[in-house]
């Protein structure tokens, strides 16, 4: 491993830092301007949500794309997008998206599927043969299917020792192994960030490229994401404009900047950087079948209770459907980085695409459903 990234956070508070951060609680960026605008109703529920996030909840800043169809859009911010020089939040600012990489990895898995070179429900050990083996751990008893949807039982990577320095993604599969299986394959969902790194080993093993390069090549560059990428091995930075990303342990602590991260402890789990219009984009192209054959989004889309991620939640493959208030349910989601908290989505019609994304994480579940309720507010409108 290469030598730790110099971070504004206490080397002994890392850990704590990423394991929040890709928690199963927590399911858990240039600027690109709208085409057009749209006339936002009177009082605007979506500002307020937000404003409220940073008056109520300690959310430093917060910052919120929603799109209509026909290309029609509107861009929110709220709050400070820099503590230290009080700067505001830039207008669809770069953040960390952390767990909707595992969307872009899923999708570059299902393609694979309709080419012939994946079968979902193949077991791992066709791809990495002996490679995932542990106490009650066998790859030839897990399905592709079962690690896009969380129900391998692979035991998460982010336990033990942990910190912000740069890990190979069989670094991180090798702390993982370390741990008993969470239960037998199938059995039920439980989400471990693991399943989406053997998921993108998979990938490199299959393609011969590197699991960055094939997202780039089958997504970003396809779909116009002209702000989404994944960091090079070593890169700390946010490339574009961007608001700061903060942390801290408890309320009552003071805010900690975070934003300069080696992020490869995400890797395939959630490692990318994008914005909120580019994550709109990406999720409508998704569910208007513009990535994936019909066959393959109708098995994206085949889901199981999902509770923990939220209430009515179910997980599909690397897609979380979501019940909306004004009937109906959204499709899209979430990620966790240190720092950096998304929400969003796109509503079942299509019609409407909604993503936020706040700079502080929230530090209790009340707040995060807050979060929830801004982006119900902004696809039910």
């Amino acid at each position: 491993m290469r030598n730790q990234a110099q971070q504004t956070v206490h080397p002994s508070r890392h850990r704590k830092v990423l394991v929040a951060a890709m928690a199963v609680g927590a399911l858990t960026t240039g600027v690109l301007a709208p085409s057009a605008a749209f006339a936002a109703p009177k009082p605007d529920t979506v500002q307020q949500g937000l404003d409220a996030l940073v008056r109520d909840d300690g959310i430093v800043g917060t910052l919120a794309n929603v799109e209509k169809g026909h290309g029609r859009a509107r861009n929110y911010t709220a709050g400070m997008g820099d503590l230290a020089t009080g700067a505001k939040v830039p207008v669809d600012g770069q953040v960390r998206m952390g767990s909707n990489t595992k969307t872009f990895t899923a999708v570059v898995v299902l393609q694979l599927v309709g080419e012939g070179k994946i079968g979902l429900d193949a077991p791992v050990e066709t791809y990495l043969p002996g490679l995932v083996r542990g106490d009650g751990i066998d790859g030839r008893n897990i399905t592709v299917r079962q690690l896009l949807q969380h129900t391998s039982g692979l035991p998460e990577y982010l336990r033990g020792d942990a910190s912000f320095h740069y890990y190979e993604p069989r670094d991180l599969l090798d702390n993982a192994l370390r741990f008993k299986a969470d239960f037998a394959p199938g059995d039920r969902f439980n989400y471990s960030n693991t399943n989406y790194l053997v998921a993108g080993l998979i990938v490199q093993r299959v393609t011969g490229r590197p699991l960055a390069a094939e997202i780039d090549r089958r997504i970003v560059k396809p779909v116009g994401l002209r702000h989404t990428y994944f960091p090079t091995p070593g890169d700390t930075t946010i490339r574009e404009p961007h608001p700061k990303g903060y942390y801290r342990e408890t309320p009552d602590a003071p805010q900690q900047d975070v934003t300069a991260t080696d992020p490869s402890f995400g890797w395939a789990a959630g490692q990318m950087i994008s914005t909120n219009s580019d994550l709109n984009h990406f999720f409508s192209a998704l569910l208007h079948g513009g990535l994936l054959p019909p066959a393959q989004l109708a098995e994206m889309k085949k889901t199981v209770p999902a509770e923990a991620v939220g209430p009515g939640a179910a997980y599909g493959l690397g897609l979380v459907s979501r019940p909306l208030p004004c009937g109906g349910l959204y499709w899209g989601h979430g990620g966790s980085f240190p720092g950096y908290e998304t929400r969003g989505g796109v509503t079942e019609d299509g019609s409407t695409a909604a993503n936020i994304a706040v700079t502080s994480r929230p530090t209790d579940k009340a707040a995060l459903r807050h979060v929830e309720n801004v982006v119900e507010a902004a696809l039910c409108r």
